[in-house]
């Protein structure tokens, strides 16, 4: 089977009634998302940024996959796909596409606040402040803030040079280091945008 590399974001989710950054106008109840959705704002006002993600994650169970989700999942017939998203949902999975990639991590886990390896699944919807770990730790999301590192970047880069054909669905390339992933596809291979609102078709033509 061919490889088919899809990279996706916020758009894909945003039929399935999950709002973006951006549907929020950058603001989250009058607070700026860089209080909830960065390190500074974990350090600074950790009970509020748990309060973000635990209503993220009830929106998150109660959203069903729409047509977008359930076709990639169907293509899977066809070609070996693999998805990266920039998206924490769980969407994708299920619609039942098996190999998916999650840049900034996922709603439905939650780490150590003091060791990144250590990831496991929320148990119901919220994490609460001054609940632990097994190391000791608070709990925290398993999700990449803004001002932190993309572990899953050097993963996202080999995948990307497997591609036989590449598929931008959703995202607006505009969030590094994500949007650099369009760099690493082959030159040669075929390219597809859904959603040509969002993105010039000049960064397709690389």
């Amino acid at each position: 089977m061919k490889n088919l590399v899809v990279l996706t974001g916020a758009g894909i989710s945003a039929e399935s009634g999950l709002k973006t950054f951006r549907d929020m106008g950058g603001l989250w109840e009058e607070y700026d998302v860089m209080e909830v959705a960065s390190i500074e704002g974990w350090e600074k006002n950790p009970e509020l940024v748990l309060d973000f993600y635990n209503q993220r994650r009830k929106q998150m169970h109660m959203a069903k996959p729409n047509n977008g989700h359930i076709v990639l999942a169907e293509l899977q017939e066809h070609f070996n796909v693999e998805i990266i998203t920039q998206n924490v949902d769980d969407l994708h999975e299920r619609a039942g596409s098996k190999q998916v990639l999650h840049l900034h991590g996922e709603l439905k886990k939650a780490r150590s606040s003091i060791d990144e390896t250590d990831i496991f699944e929320v148990e119901g919807d919220e994490i609460k402040w001054g609940e632990k770990c097994k190391k000791g730790s608070q709990i925290r999301p398993h999700i990449v803030w803004f001002g932190e590192m993309v572990p899953a970047m050097t993963i996202a880069n080999e995948i990307i040079r497997t591609a036989d054909y590449f598929a931008v669905i959703g995202t607006s390339l505009n969030v590094y280091p994500a949007a650099g992933l369009l760099y690493m596809v082959k030159p040669d291979i075929p390219k597809f945008l859904i959603d040509p609102e969002t993105i010039s078709v000049g960064d397709m033509q690389n």
